[in-house]
């Protein structure tokens, strides 16, 4: 109700059900089908929902030629579907994150991804020059680091109730939160990047977020994501900046 799903949902009721009673397209099956048991395979809340994923994948897929199937959208769906045991309201969450709150990064271009991956590390630059400037000398681009954390939306990078926390504020208040979020990880870990000697050092703190304490603690994760001064008008100067 509150991400508009729900609205949506209502003015088409069976748009989910009338997709998968429609014939499928063989490569986007087989794409899926290598991926799902790839998704959360030490879940064992996800074992049972394995076939439903599937489901919901393949429908957002067909009825969304421009993004189709993308990897990173099998850890949405799935951390949604366990949470809400029921493909039709996964159907539509997933729908809503991945076109209205983080439209182009599942797209082939990845085109809005880009442009965000670009606005962050352009917003570190501007709060916290010295991370930055440790970054470049290590050598490990913005975008290996943030990519997986867009396109999963933080999940399989963050601990599950984290994610979740953030997911709840994300239906709430849309797009902002992904750079809130990404900024939080980046500024807590201010005092370790500046520490790290090399490429590996800085890739294993980055690879290992999900057993970080200071992560693990989602109330004050979401106390200190709060409290990073950022404005809405800011996001979309910058975005429209990159975009151009």
């Amino acid at each position: 109700a509150v991400s508009g799903s729900q609205r949506e949902r209502d003015r088409q009721p069976n748009l989910y059900t009338d997709i998968l009673k429609s014939q499928y397209q063989a490569e986007i099956v087989e794409v899926i089908k290598i991926d799902i048991p790839r998704t959360f395979p030490e879940n064992i809340y996800f074992e049972i929902h394995k076939n439903e994923l599937f489901n919901i994948l393949v429908a957002f897929a067909h009825q969304n030629s421009v993004v189709g199937y993308c990897q990173g959208l099998n850890y949405i769906g799935g951390l949604i579907l366990i949470v809400t045991k029921d493909e039709d309201a996964t159907f539509w969450l997933l729908k809503h994150l991945v076109e209205n709150v983080a439209p182009g990064y599942h797209s082939k271009t990845m085109a809005g991804l880009q442009r965000d991956i670009q606005v962050i590390s352009e917003i570190v630059k501007l709060r916290e020059p010295l991370i930055n400037e440790k970054i470049m000398e290590v050598g490990l681009p913005w975008a290996v680091i943030l990519t997986k954390w867009l396109i999963c939306l933080f999940s399989e990078v963050l601990p599950v109730e984290t994610v979740l926390r953030i997911w709840d504020v994300m239906f709430a208040e849309g797009y902002k939160i992904i750079f809130r979020a990404a900024l939080a990880i980046i500024f807590m870990l201010k005092d370790d990047i500046m520490k790290a000697n090399d490429i590996t050092e800085l890739a294993d703190l980055f690879r290992n977020l999900n057993k970080d304490p200071r992560m693990l603690n989602c109330h004050t994760f979401l106390e200190f994501m709060f409290k990073i001064k950022l404005k809405r008008r800011d996001i979309d100067l910058l975005r429209s900046q990159y975009r151009a």
